[in-house]
């Protein structure tokens, strides 16, 4: 298994939008071959540290990189790159092993 976290910031004001666009898509995810999990999430209130109010992060885990490679290659995703990538300033994007 591994794991992805991937820090997506938003234009200005856009972050919702984003988000729309992003939850529209997440059944076709989870319907994937090795999506374990996949969803985003935002800085929670009086958070000591932020990433700002511009961006989200998409927690994710897969059963194998294969299965992250067929991800991005997928036509949703494709799609939603498309859709989204005016109001996109930026990503980072961590692929982790676990640790234990």
């Amino acid at each position: 298994m591994i794991h992805v976290i991937a820090i997506i910031t938003a234009k200005p004001g856009q972050r919702e939008a984003v988000l729309a666009e992003f939850r529209a898509n997440i059944p076709a995810v989870l319907a994937e071959d090795g999506c374990i999990e996949y969803g985003p999430a935002i800085d929670a209130p009086n958070s000591p540290a932020s990433f700002g109010e511009d961006s989200f992060v998409v927690v994710e885990k897969w059963a194998s990189p294969e299965a992250l490679k067929a991800h991005a290659r997928s036509p949703h995703m494709l799609a939603y790159g498309e859709r989204t990538k005016e109001m996109v300033a930026g990503r980072v994007i961590h692929v982790l092993n676990p640790a234990a």
